[in-house]
C-alpha cells in the first residue's frame, strides 16, 4: 500500500509540473524571461507597447541570418515584439535565399520590416552604434538601438502618410548634425532643403518648416512667404543663437506670433539652474506642455541662450505656452560681446525668462503651431550627450507634436557605455564640500572624542 501510494503521489506531482510548464510556456516572454542586463537591452518600453497595441494591420519582421548565426540579443528583442501583438510576426530567413522586398545588399542580422503599405530595411550597422578609440584605432560598440530602429520601422510601414520637413537655407544656418538627422529620420519625417529666394512659396507638401540658427537675416520677401505659410495653418520649428547683429526680418516672423527675442544673453544667478560652474550653461525649469512632458525629472542644457518675451499686443487667438524657463534669479547682459563680468551689475535686468515656447493659433479651422528655442548650441552633439540626449528628445517631441503624429517614435538608443550624470553647480559645490571638508571634520571629531574618552580611563 505504501509503495502504491508513493507511486501515485509521484505521478500526480510530475503531471502538475508538466501542466505548469506548459502554461508558463504559453505566457509572453516579458513575463517569463527577466532582463538582468545593465542597460535593459531586452526590455520593451511603454512607448513601443502603445504603438504596437494600436496596430490594425499585420507586420512581418524578417531577421536575415543563417541558421545558428542569429544575433542573440536581437533575436530576444524580436521575440518580445511578437509577444506584444498578434499583428506582429517574426521569421528568420537565410540571406542567400531571401532577396525579396529590397534591391539593397542586406548584411547578416539585418531586419526587413514588411507592412501592407511599404517596406523598410534596418541594416545591422544601424542597430549597434560604434565609435573609434583613436588611442588604439579600434572600434567599440557604444549603444544598442534595436528598439528604436524596429519601432520606428513598424510605424513607417503602417503610417498612412509620412510628414515632410523643409530646412531653410541660404543664411549661414547651423548644419543639421548626423545625430539630429538620425533622430528626425527615426521619427519618420522626411528632410528636404528649401531656398525661399528661388521658390515662390513654401511647398504645398511641407508639414513643417525648420529655421535652424541663421547668422544672417532673411529677406523681407522670405519673411512674408514664411508668414503666409503659417497663416494657412503651417508649422515651424525655429531655433536661434545670439549673433550680436540685428535681424529685423527674422524677428518679424516671431512678432507676428506674439513673441520677440530679448537682446543680449541670459545669465543664471541660481547655482541650482546652471551646470559646469558656468552661469551661461543654463538648466531651465521644464514646463508641463505636451512637447516637454516626457522630460519631467531630467535636465535640458542650453548654453548662451536669449530671453523670449511675450508681446502685450499679440492677437487674442495666439496662445503662447512656456516650455523652458529660468529661475527668478536670472538676469540679462545686454552688451554680451563686451561684457567683462558674469556677475550681476547695475542696469542688468533680472527676473524669470522663457528660453523656449510653444505657440498655437486656430483661425477658420486652420491650426498654426510653432516651437521657438533660443539656443542653437543646445543641439550640439557634445552638449546633448551631457544630458543623455534630452535636448534631441525635445527636438523630436516638438516635431512630432507639430506634424500631428499620434506618438513620438524616436526612441533613444540604449548605451552600452558609462551614462552621464548631470548635476547642478550648487550640487557639485555641496558634494565637493562634503568630501573635502565635512567628512574629514566628522572623522577628526569622532577620533578626538574617542581619544579623549580613552585618555580619561
Amino acid at each position: 500500500k505504501n509503495g502504491s501510494y508513493s507511486i501515485a503521489i509521484t505521478v500526480i506531482v510530475i503531471a502538475i509540473v508538466i501542466v505548469i510548464n506548459l502554461v508558463i510556456g504559453q505566457l509572453p516572454g516579458k513575463y517569463t524571461k527577466l532582463d538582468f542586463s545593465d542597460n535593459k537591452l531586452y526590455t520593451i518600453g511603454d512607448k513601443t507597447e502603445e504603438i504596437i497595441k494600436g496596430l490594425k494591420s499585420d507586420v512581418t519582421l524578417y531577421l536575415i541570418a543563417q541558421n545558428g548565426q542569429e544575433d542573440s540579443t536581437l533575436k530576444e528583442v524580436l521575440d518580445r515584439y511578437k509577444d506584444l501583438s498578434s499583428h506582429i510576426k517574426v521569421e528568420i530567413k537565410d540571406p542567400a535565399l531571401y532577396p525579396q522586398y529590397t534591391d539593397e545588399k542586406v548584411s547578416s542580422n539585418s531586419i526587413i520590416v514588411v507592412g501592407e503599405k511599404r517596406n523598410k530595411v534596418i541594416n545591422y550597422s544601424d542597430i549597434y552604434e560604434t565609435s573609434v578609440d583613436y588611442s588604439t584605432y579600434s572600434s567599440q560598440v557604444t549603444g544598442f538601438d534595436g528598439e528604436g530602429q524596429i519601432t520606428s520601422a513598424i510605424s513607417y510601414v503602417t503610417s498612412e502618410e509620412l510628414p515632410v520637413m523643409y530646412v531653410l537655407g541660404g543664411h549661414d544656418e547651423a548644419s543639421v548634425s548626423t545625430t539630429m538627422k538620425s533622430a528626425i529620420e527615426k521619427e519618420n519625417i522626411e528632410i528636404k532643403d528649401l531656398n525661399l529666394v528661388s521658390q515662390e512659396s513654401v511647398p504645398e507638401d511641407a508639414d513643417c518648416l525648420f529655421l535652424f540658427s541663421p547668422t544672417k537675416d532673411i529677406s523681407a520677401d522670405e519673411a512674408s512667404k514664411i508668414i503666409n505659410y503659417l497663416k494657412a495653418g503651417g508649422k515651424a520649428m525655429i531655433v536661434s543663437d545670439y549673433t550680436g547683429t540685428e535681424m529685423p526680418n527674422f524677428e518679424s516672423v516671431l512678432k507676428e506670433y506674439g513673441v520677440e527675442t530679448m537682446g543680449g544673453v541670459v545669465i543664471e544667478g541660481d547655482a541650482n539652474h546652471y551646470a559646469s560652474g558656468n552661469p551661461l550653461y543654463l538648466l531651465p525649469n521644464i514646463g508641463s506642455q505636451e512637447v516637454v512632458s516626457s522630460l519631467s525629472g531630467r535636465f535640458v542644457l542650453m548654453p548662451v541662450a536669449q530671453g523670449i518675451k511675450t508681446l502685450d499686443d499679440k492677437r487674442d487667438t495666439v496662445n503662447v505656452s512656456s516650455l523652458l524657463t529660468t529661475s527668478d534669479s536670472a538676469y540679462i547682459k545686454k552688451d554680451a560681446e563686451n561684457m567683462t563680468s558674469l556677475s550681476k551689475e547695475d542696469g542688468d535686468e533680472s527676473g524669470a525668462y522663457d528660453l523656449g515656447v510653444a505657440i498655437t493659433e486656430t483661425v477658420d479651422d486652420k491650426e498654426t503651431k510653432l516651437v521657438y528655442l533660443s539656443s542653437g548650441n543646445m543641439l550640439n552633439e557634445q552638449i546633448d550627450s551631457a544630458v543623455s540626449g534630452a535636448n534631441t528628445e525635445l527636438l523630436t517631441n516638438a516635431l512630432s507634436w507639430m506634424c500631428d503624429q499620434e506618438a513620438s517614435v524616436s526612441i533613444p538608443s540604449k548605451s552600452t557605455q558609462v551614462s552621464y550624470l548631470t548635476i547642478t553647480s550648487a550640487a557639485s559645490a555641496f558634494l565637493s564640500s562634503l568630501a573635502i571638508v565635512i567628512l574629514p571634520l566628522i572623522c577628526l571629531l569622532t577620533g578626538g572624542v574617542i581619544w579623549f574618552r580613552r585618555r580619561k580611563r
